[in-house]
């Protein structure tokens, strides 16, 4: 079934409605003591821990999205549910991450957010929203159609002279981290700038709300680097905004990998723009 842009938009109107009350509820239990589960992840704490404001708002989210499935014949792929195959038989999937960023939200810093993808069977997003709790700043876009802030066309700012550096946190202690800011230093006007706090999702729009900004991850043969569910909302965001989201290589991001969910094999590479992402490249190799 091939979705057309009116559909899109009607199915991007349900994950923002669904994204905005997952938001609430995360806004709503902020405060509250909570348990910290584990399960299996990839080799940072980040992938590995969740708390049940997770799984309720993975509940509500699909909750709100199960109708979508019959209607227009589309799959599921979420972070707290087990992967059953089906975005491999269906023409499009929705990439759910309920809670992008447990790590911060545990916190109570600023860097989580809900961020609902839809992605069709080749790995192309064609919808992607984000919605950040802290301040109640909606980001969407339909592939096609453009990007959006607060349902406002969203263009990137003028370019600033500070590069701004954006990671995870676990980058900190990365036995390249040294090398990395030393080298981004020398692309950056004035002191290099550096944001390493937040989940993958808020990490991939603070990079269009700094530019020029990059945010990457090294290929590796562990299993990380980040799932689907955490960069197939922001890719389609950056690709209709004009920035740059694609492996480590240059290559197309792999959004429905089939013998994994997580994207170690070819990294990531997100960049405010292409030049920013050929000098990063350039530096680090």
């Amino acid at each position: 079934m091939h979705l057309n842009i009116e559909q899109l938009k009607e199915l991007s109107n349900i994950a923002i409605e669904a994204a905005q009350k997952a938001g609430q509820l995360v806004t709503e239990r902020s405060k509250e003591k909570l348990t910290v589960n584990t399960k299996v992840g990839g080799d940072c704490l980040a992938s590995q821990v969740f708390t049940e404001v997770d799984l309720a708002c993975e509940k509500l989210i699909l909750d709100a999205l199960h109708p979508t499935l019959e209607k227009f014949d589309l799959a599921m792929l979420t972070e707290e549910s087990a992967d059953d195959g089906s975005r491999f038989q269906k023409d499009y999937f929705w990439c759910i991450d309920p809670l992008d960023g447990t790590l911060p939200f545990l916190d109570q810093t600023d860097g989580y957010s809900v961020s609902i993808g839809l992605v069709d069977k080749t790995g192309v997003p064609h919808i992607g929203v984000i919605y950040n709790p802290v301040d109640a700043t909606l980001y969407h876009a339909i592939k096609g159609v453009g990007a959006y802030k607060n349902q406002q066309k969203w263009q990137l700012n003028t370019p600033a002279p500070t590069l701004t550096l954006v990671c995870d946190r676990s980058f900190l202690d990365h036995p390249r981290y040294d090398e990395v800011e030393a080298k981004l230093n020398t692309l950056s006007a004035v002191q290099l700038k550096k944001i390493c706090h937040g989940g993958a999702a808020m990490n991939a729009m603070w990079v269009l709300e700094n530019h020029p900004a990059t945010y990457f991850k090294f290929p590796k043969k562990e299993d990380g680097a980040g799932s689907l569910w955490d960069y197939a909302a922001s890719a389609c965001i950056f690709n209709e905004i004009g920035a740059y989201a694609s492996a480590f290589n240059g290559d197309q991001l792999d959004l429905n990998r089939p013998d994994s969910t997580f994207l170690n094999h070819q990294g990531i590479s997100y960049a405010s723009d292409a030049g920013t992402h050929i000098k990063v490249r350039e530096l680090l190799g």
